[in-house]
């Protein structure tokens, strides 16, 4: 329904508690990191929250964090999903404690609202007063900077990133044109905790302002 929170899913996680020497040279993992963490869920956006929410918490180190192709309702397999991500930590114990963190974050903390009766339209606009590790490595975003993550489908993306911009004092860190391997757009902004906010509001707004009059031009002017 319009307005519900939609909230993801992990679907698979494993640990490997030491790592076969050969294999850890594929990842860029830290010499002193022994352990793995590998998980996939039905939605990227949130897992890489989830991942950057840990890096504060524990020693752990993201070492590949991806979207596959087409998002969850095209996955190739039962447990495949939308995500698939891994992280390194020097012992077995962070990697648990990272997971108890990556689950607080999907399971309650991020999430997608819903534009329309049938959630067939949604975004998030999810604001972070302190970045961990894991932003810094995609994006100009700095350690402990404050900054909103935004994610939408392609055309809603798009206006909402210009109405983001103009609603506050927020720089852009990262963005992202259409298509994205799950079809969608966004962007990361960054600026004072406040401002991020305000600009995460009016993101939402403009989404919304799609999805309820997806063929209108301007206010007053619709398509022939």
């Amino acid at each position: 329904m319009k307005g519900d929170i939609l909230r993801s899913t992990i679907l698979s996680e494993r640990i490997i508690p030491n790592m076969d020497v050969k294999y850890r040279k594929q990842f860029p993992i830290p010499e002193e990191h022994r352990a793995l963490g590998l998980f996939t869920a039905d939605c990227d956006d949130v897992c890489y929250i989830g991942m950057d929410e840990a890096t504060k918490g524990t020693n752990i180190e993201v070492v590949h964090a991806t979207a596959l192709y087409a998002g969850a309702a095209n996955a190739s397999f039962k447990f495949s999903g939308e995500f698939f991500g891994a992280f390194s930590a020097p012992n077995p114990e962070d990697i648990v404690s990272a997971f108890n963190i990556i689950h607080q974050v999907v399971d309650n903390d991020a999430y997608f609202i819903s534009c329309n009766d049938d959630d067939s339209v949604a975004y998030i606009a999810h604001t972070i007063s302190r970045s961990g590790t894991y932003w810094p490595q995609i994006s100009t975003v700095k350690p402990n900077e404050a900054l909103v993550y935004l994610i939408a489908p392609p055309n809603e993306a798009m206006y909402g990133m210009d109405a983001a911009l103009k609603a506050a004092e927020v720089d852009i860190a990262a963005f992202w044109a259409p298509p994205t391997y799950t079809n969608c757009g966004g962007g990361i902004l960054k600026g004072e905790q406040s401002a991020c906010r305000a600009a995460g509001e009016a993101f939402g707004k403009a989404v919304q302002q799609i999805a309820d009059a997806p063929l209108k031009l301007l206010p007053g002017i619709e398509t022939m």
